[in-house]
């Protein structure tokens, strides 16, 4: 798409109008990634003038907003949205008080209602569905806030195993990186594919990876290629109080059972239903050290039909029973990556690579 006229038939209009919105501590990463890439593509070289692209942070004018490493950003416009391709919110820390004020929240309404595409990122997709504008919309979220949004937006459909999802006028992203590929992914529509690829080559990142692909795993250890083992973990880590069945992971990923058992192994060295395991046990290893929750309440939370099967499991691993890990300060005893005491366990001398 090339830059359109403007509307005066004066001097072309830019392809890709964007405006940003900035919540109280939002993260500066997410809002300079998107600004960075956008400025590349909008001129020859790195000449950083908005021809092709425009931008703007939108806010009260004078009033500078505090980004979650300290950095302030005054903004640059009103809340104007005239002219705007996206209107991006902007989150970061979820909870350090009220993440918009009034004037803002009103902003993302009248653009909603004028049908500017909404775009949250990071804790952006948060702000989103507080303010009522993500009802019947798949919503990308982090995994590692995706307990969050579950509690908070029960009714809401969570996707954590993507870097982005859009979902007709609104685009959620996971943040961290992903705001990247979701601006070349706009830069691509609007300006074409050369603009996109340009600002990915000045900011040396190698090509902008698709939506669907996988969000980084969450810290499991280990280093898993196979992209739809690392969807599994994700799923096995978003359902671990429910937890899913291997044939229901095999289905989500399109494959047969087998077949994704076979995958998993090669992966990991071990069973999905023991990988599973491992990590219910030590979200259940969490909770005894860090909550006062009963063991039977941590048992049912962590995914096991009673307190009893959750014991025999968890001494089986730990070496002791949870009651004792509660109450041992031996760190070294309750790493959660200590394979089962028993060398003859099924895939037993694997589990260290991946629990160390």
């Amino acid at each position: 798409m090339v830059a359109r006229r403007s509307p005066s038939g004066g001097a072309a209009a830019p392809a890709l109008s964007v405006g940003f919105l900035l919540t109280n501590n939002f993260t500066l990463t997410a809002l300079s990634s998107f600004v960075d890439a956008l400025r590349l593509a909008a001129d020859e070289g790195d000449g950083s003038r908005p021809i092709r692209c425009r931008w703007r942070v939108l806010g009260n004018p004078g009033v500078a907003v505090a980004s979650s490493c300290g950095i302030k950003i005054t903004p640059d416009s009103d809340h104007d949205i005239s002219g705007l391709d996206y209107l991006v919110i902007v989150g970061g820390l979820l909870h350090r008080g009220p993440q918009i004020d009034a004037r803002t929240l009103a902003c993302l309404h009248a653009a909603a209602a004028a049908g500017v595409p909404l775009v949250g990122v990071c804790t952006g997709s948060f702000v989103l569905c507080r303010g009522g504008l993500m009802q019947h919309r798949r919503c990308c979220v982090s995994w590692y806030h995706y307990r969050d949004f579950v509690e908070e937006f029960p009714d809401l459909e969570p996707v954590a195993d993507q870097l982005y999802v859009e979902d007709r006028d609104r685009i959620t992203c996971s943040g961290g990186a992903g705001v990247v590929d979701l601006a070349a992914f706009l830069i691509e529509r609007h300006l074409g594919r050369a603009a996109a690829i340009k600002a990915m080559h000045i900011l040396q990142v190698d090509k902008a990876r698709p939506a669907g692909q996988s969000q980084p795993p969450p810290m499991l250890g280990g280093d898993v290629l196979d992209e739809r083992v690392r969807r599994a973990m994700l799923l096995m880590e978003q359902h671990l109080t429910d937890p899913l069945a291997v044939e229901d992971i095999a289905r989500r990923l399109a494959v047969s059972t087998r077949q994704f058992e076979r995958l998993f192994h090669a992966a990991t060295a071990m069973s999905p239903n023991r990988f599973y395991r491992l990590l219910r046990l030590r979200y259940g290893l969490w909770m005894l050290k860090t909550t006062q929750r009963s063991v039977t309440n941590v048992a049912l939370e962590a995914g096991f039909s009673d307190c009893a099967h959750f014991s025999r499991q968890f001494r089986d691993v730990f070496g002791i029973n949870p009651s004792q890990a509660r109450k041992d300060g031996d760190a070294a005893m309750l790493r959660s990556g200590i394979p089962p005491r028993s060398s003859a366990a099924p895939d037993g001398p694997a589990d260290r690579r991946f629990f160390d």
